[in-house]
């Protein structure tokens, strides 16, 4: 299996983490991220809220490099990334003078043949025997929750990603890694995303409605595949606890890190050692 590969500027900085075990475990699996050249960034918040065509064209500009490289499926790990992706193919699908002004701009035609996947999707697709294959560390005895966010699903006739009020992929993802999923209430909740730096007491709030909900159903670590999500949960806990007068102490670990995990892989292959809120105590 080979697939383009757009890491988008979080996996290669804030959330590297994600980006190393990601890889790593698809090495495991003999899958090929085939890195696109000379990616730019996605736009993500600051392109939406300037200029529409701003934000249609640089994901577009990343889909024609991954069209020239003979692609027809990109894995985009970053849940704004994705969102952006998603939401610039559906504008120049559904108007035609955007997507030739569009072109314009990038210099090239994109000619809408390559697919935007998730890695969950990718997942999803495959055999989970290719996935179960690999363990051999048994993690039955970790209790998770899932956390998809509100990015990944919404709005819903643009995403097209799984259930949009609740998704399952990962919860099946995680299950056959071996890992027990706990049902819970907040799986699609926002956490605030972006506006962190503009609106702390707001994130801190709404990050604690989903820990304390966590920690409410029993689940030792929340699941993400968004490095803005994992951000906040982890990074702000301290910040959380202080406001709350509460400890909370939740690891929060990427879908991919769980998987490695089962793998057998260690934890600085994985890059644990780089999460606010350690991970040991599951180890």
């Amino acid at each position: 299996m080979k697939y383009a590969y757009y890491p988008g500027c979080s996996l290669h900085s804030t959330g590297a983490e994600y980006d190393e075990s990601f890889r790593a475990i698809c090495n495991k699996m003999e899958i090929t991220l085939d890195e696109i050249p000379d990616w730019v960034c996605c736009g993500t918040l600051p392109a939406h809220s300037s200029s529409k065509l701003l934000s249609v064209s640089l994901p577009i500009k990343n889909l024609a490099l991954a069209e020239a490289m003979g692609h027809r499926e990109v894995v985009v790990p970053c849940a704004a990334c994705y969102s952006r992706f998603k939401k610039a193919l559906y504008e120049t699908e559904h108007d035609g003078e955007l997507a030739t002004e569009v072109n314009g701009i990038i210099e090239d035609e994109y000619k809408g043949s390559v697919n935007v996947i998730h890695p969950l999707e990718a997942f999803d697709g495959i055999d989970h025997n290719i996935i179960k294959k690999h363990i051999v560390r048994d993690i039955s005895n970790l209790k998770v929750v899932c956390y998809y966010g509100c990015l990944l699903t919404r709005p819903p006739k643009v995403m097209n990603f799984d259930n949009s009020e609740y998704p399952m992929i990962m919860d099946k993802i995680a299950e056959t890694a071996g890992a027990t999923v706990l049902d819970w209430s907040y799986k699609t909740d926002c956490c605030g995303g972006s506006i962190a730096l503009s609106e702390t007491d707001m994130v801190l709030e709404l990050c604690h409605y989903i820990l304390e909900e966590a920690d409410a159903v029993g689940a030792d670590a929340i699941i993400v595949a968004c490095p803005l999500c994992h951000s906040n949960l982890d990074n702000r806990q301290p910040e959380i606890d202080a406001k709350y007068y509460i400890e909370h102490k939740v690891p929060i670990l990427y879908f991919s890190q769980l998987i490695g995990l089962a793998f057998g892989m260690k934890p600085e292959e994985l890059g644990l050692h780089k999460h606010f809120i350690s991970a040991d105590s599951l180890l």
